[in-house]
């Protein structure tokens, strides 16, 4: 089971995009003010979505071949802040999920104060 199934009980989108930010310039459509959607609100498919931030993050974890599901983590978001908890198998892991996390679009913060080193 993937982050995303496990956390949100989703399955992983067919064309799955890649949530990094993204050095082009938006389209005309996105700039449009009815489709102004906060980045840490926009969902997977880019509509509003309160923990949108949150599966963009799962998301990135599933696409990562080094982080495989770890059922004693979860993702959860404050704001535009991407916030870890639970327990890490090692520091490297934990060091790899925050640097993943931080490259994800609206995300401003990585907060793994609440991730215990197993």
């Amino acid at each position: 089971m993937g982050w995303l199934k496990r956390l949100f009980g989703m399955e992983k989108p067919s064309a799955a995009p890649s949530y990094a930010p993204q050095s082009q310039a938006p389209s005309a459509q996105a700039q449009a003010p009815t489709e102004s959607v906060p980045p840490e609100r926009m969902g997977l498919s880019g509509e509003y979505d309160q923990s949108g931030l949150a599966k963009r993050v799962a998301l990135e974890f599933d696409e990562e071949p080094d982080l495989e599901d770890i059922d004693t983590i979860y993702v959860a978001q404050t704001g535009s802040v991407v916030v870890l908890k639970g327990k890490a198998p090692s520091q490297q892991l934990l060091n790899k999920m925050v640097s993943v996390a931080q490259r994800v679009n609206g995300a401003t913060e990585v907060n793994s104060d609440q991730v215990e080193i197993a």
